[in-house]
């Protein structure tokens, strides 16, 4: 039963990558051109604004730089990184790095989680960084520094927040949206300056620029992030990381349907590479000991239905 738990509940956490990989899609072709921070910005705080107002409550104590801290990488610094890396390192290196992202989760859920470090966990990283050079991999491209540098720090970002979540939990008390909310905002607080000193405001705003940022407010952060944050909850630090590996997957696919772009046959093994990672790096029912018998099921018992009972036969004299 727990085992079926695990399945659901990692098949509903994969759909906030799953949405995350919808995002280029929507940047390139609803909002404004070459606004990176405004995108990411936008996406952030005004959901985390809204879901405050809702949950009426700010945190308390030690609740306040831990916020800010899992809202910075988490979402703030992660974003940053992520487009300086995407703008920076052409041919899809920027996700290709992107995809040691579990490797990092791995060793941080070791020495913070006391997770252990199993030779599955190894393969399945390994596998999905192969996954994702096929996938995303595009011939020779030259190397930024810079880029580079963003692309490991953004994964260092993501891996540690995962991390850090599992590791601090929620406050008592405090329900999934409103911490949701805490996160999104400090996400959106620390990007906002950015955004005032490197990029200039839009000329004006379409329809389509208001569609985009409403799929990028609702589905993009809020509801993707709430369902995230639950599955950090529900699964070990190391399965949800190799989840985040849908998202390259997700992008692709929607590349090909709605922008006509080709799909080659290493790519769609790189799609299968992918997979087989991210189900290596679920949790599995623990084995039983050698020697030790599974557990008998439940005895039921049948009790009678009243009515007449037969006589008792008569006993010899």
């Amino acid at each position: 039963m727990k085992n079926r738990q695990n399945v659901l509940t990692a098949a509903l956490t994969g759909l906030a990558p799953a949405i995350w990989g919808s995002t280029y899609l929507v940047t390139t072709e609803l909002l404004p051109p070459d606004r990176p921070l405004l995108a990411t910005t936008m996406r952030a705080l005004p959901g985390g604004l809204v879901l405050l107002a809702l949950g009426r409550t700010l945190p308390v104590g030690i609740w306040w730089w831990r916020a800010l801290v899992l809202g910075v990488l988490n979402i703030g610094a992660f974003n940053f990184l992520l487009f300086v890396a995407a703008y920076r390192l052409p041919g899809g290196i920027a996700a290709m790095i992107m995809s040691a992202q579990p490797m990092f989760v791995v060793i941080l859920a070791a020495l913070l989680l006391s997770e252990k470090i199993r030779p599955v966990h190894a393969l399945a990283c390994a596998l999905g960084t192969g996954g994702v050079v096929l996938l995303v991999f595009r011939g020779t491209a030259s190397l930024d520094s810079v880029g580079v540098l963003a692309a490991v720090g953004g994964a260092l970002c993501m891996a540690s927040g995962i991390t850090l979540t599992k590791r601090w939990g929620r406050p008592e008390g405090v329900g999934l949206l409103t911490f949701t909310g805490w996160q999104l905002a400090a996400g959106g607080l620390v990007l906002l300056p950015f955004w005032l000193l490197l990029e200039d405001l839009p000329d004006g705003l379409t329809g389509s620029n208001v569609i985009g940022f409403a799929y990028l407010i609702t589905l993009g952060a809020v509801l993707s992030y709430i369902i995230w944050f639950r599955g950090i909850e529900r699964l070990p630090a190391v399965a949800v990381s190799f989840l985040a590996l849908g998202s390259p997957v997700v992008a692709t696919l929607l590349g090909y349907l709605l922008k006509d772009q080709t799909l080659s046959a290493l790519q769609i093994v790189g799609m299968a590479v992918i997979l087989l990672a991210v189900v290596l790096g679920q949790p599995r029912p623990p084995r039983p000991k050698p020697g030790e018998k599974p557990p008998a099921p439940p005895r039921t018992t049948v009790s009678r239905l009243p009515g007449p009972t037969a006589p008792e036969p008569e006993r010899s004299r």
